[in-house]
């Protein structure tokens, strides 16, 4: 089936254009402001017009819930909300239950993915200390990295004893992606503040609990690791300005230990916490202004390449309750693109520079075959967006915890239409049709 989308503003590979596409089953054919009337025969017109198209946006790093935690959400769930915010592609991490430390459970994921998402997908492997066979026979094709929790926080997949890291960094045979906190560290801030408050901790005090100095100690150790043994080393949701140093410069196909941040660090400041308390509460933890700041001005100089989400969905009873009780984690996939659109709005960052960050980096770091373009030859996955205000009430989110961050927050953009694979999944709050997700493969 030939759809053209017609009439939109193109942002693609740092520029704007107008120009239709042409789309022949799930292929991008053409890009061209004026289609050759052989090869738009009897296509399907999608009507672009005051609407801006961009590549899907791939989001590196969700925890979708399944299998063991499906009370929170789950992988069609998830891909749903992930479809109506723009996203035609996630990367799934194994704190489930069970693990995904075994190539097995890997597998059971892929299938179940397979059935239920209407997006693409892929699944790290978790590591242990002691599944490094494992990791080794990980098929680098489908399998998007190898995740190692440098710091516990919400699973019990603690990666700490050094001879297993050494062991990890110097014979994984694909990208680690890394959660860096030091957990004595944050446990040693833990008890200074349950000595002074008891189980009630004030919400202002996790940046303090889960330091900076927690971050930049655990990432400071992964990159050095990564040196040591010259390993792909890609560390997941910076906070801290510091954090930048330990990154690799230059042309991002040579870089070997990149980065990536999320919204809600590119969005919220500490001061987040006096007013919405636990519902901000993410591990690693919002930092200062300052904080924001750098990351943003490594984001727009390409020191930071990634922004992703770690949507991580809890109920709103996990989110209650007094600090040491109340989950660490929240709900962004669906609205991850119109944060980014609105800070573009405010001139903190440009849309050009969004759909670097979003669409083109990750495709290029992890290798993801035929995606994160409009090129022709590309895989159709295409976000299409209209200028309209709204706001993010109860009654509009999709998650099935019912609630986000942003409730209340009014945005200047809204996902009109999502393609993937060439099929609308996504059209103006409606989900026309099944799972169309493929599990993504990757050029190593």
């Amino acid at each position: 089936m030939k759809k053209i989308i017609q009439g939109g503003t193109i942002i693609n590979e740092g520029k704007r254009l107008q120009a239709d596409i042409l789309i022949d089953n799930d292929t991008i054919v053409c890009i061209s402001e004026n289609i050759p009337e052989a090869l738009a025969a009897g296509a399907e017109l999608i009507d672009a017009r005051h609407c801006f198209v961009i590549p899907g946006i791939i989001d590196d790093q969700v925890h979708f819930r399944e299998p063991g935690l499906t009370h929170k959400g789950d992988i069609g769930e998830g891909s749903k909300a992930a479809a109506a915010g723009g996203v035609t592609s996630f990367m799934d991490m194994p704190n489930v239950i069970p693990p995904t430390t075994t190539l097995a459970l890997l597998e059971q994921k892929q299938e179940i993915a397979a059935r239920t998402s209407l997006v693409n997908y892929s699944f790290y492997l978790g590591a242990t200390t002691d599944n490094i066979a494992e990791v080794k026979r990980v098929n680098p094709r489908t399998t998007c990295g190898i995740k190692a929790f440098m710091g516990s926080s919400t699973g019990n997949m603690l990666i700490d004893s050094l001879p297993a890291l050494e062991r990890l960094f110097s014979e994984s045979p694909l990208l680690i992606a890394t959660h860096c906190e030091d957990t004595p560290t944050i446990n040693h801030n833990l008890a200074f503040y349950k000595e002074k408050y008891g189980d009630d901790i004030p919400a202002e005090c996790h940046p303090l609990i889960r330091s900076r100095e927690a971050c930049l100690k655990s990432s400071s150790l992964a990159a050095s690791l990564a040196r040591k043994y010259g390993s792909r080393l890609h560390i997941l949701h910076l906070s801290t300005a510091e954090e930048l140093d330990l990154l690799d410069r230059g042309q991002r196909q040579q870089k070997k230990i990149t980065g990536e941040v999320c919204v809600h660090h590119l969005w919220f400041n500490d001061q987040a916490y006096l007013t919405r308390g636990h519902f901000v509460k993410w591990n690693p933890a919002i930092k200062t202004e300052n904080d924001r700041q750098a990351l943003l001005t490594g984001i727009k100089q390409g020191i930071v390449d990634v922004i992703a989400t770690d949507h991580a969905p809890h109920t709103l009873a996990e989110k209650s309750g007094p600090y040491t009780q109340a989950a660490s984690g929240g709900p962004m996939v669906q609205h991850s693109l119109l944060v980014m659109l609105e800070l573009a709005k405010q001139g903190e960052i440009t849309p050009e520079q969004v759909v670097e960050s979003m669409c083109h980096a990750p495709t290029e770091l992890f290798g993801i075959e035929k995606r994160g373009y409009l090129r022709p030859g590309y895989k159709a996955d295409i976000c299409i967006f209209r200028p309209e205000s709204w706001t993010v009430t109860k009654e509009n989110i999709l998650y099935r915890c019912g609630w986000s961050p942003l409730e209340g927050q009014q945005f200047s953009n809204k996902v009109e239409m999502t393609l993937v694979n060439g099929r609308i999944v996504y059209d103006k709050g409606n989900f026309p049709s099944n799972n169309h997700g493929e599990l993504l493969t990757f050029l190593r």
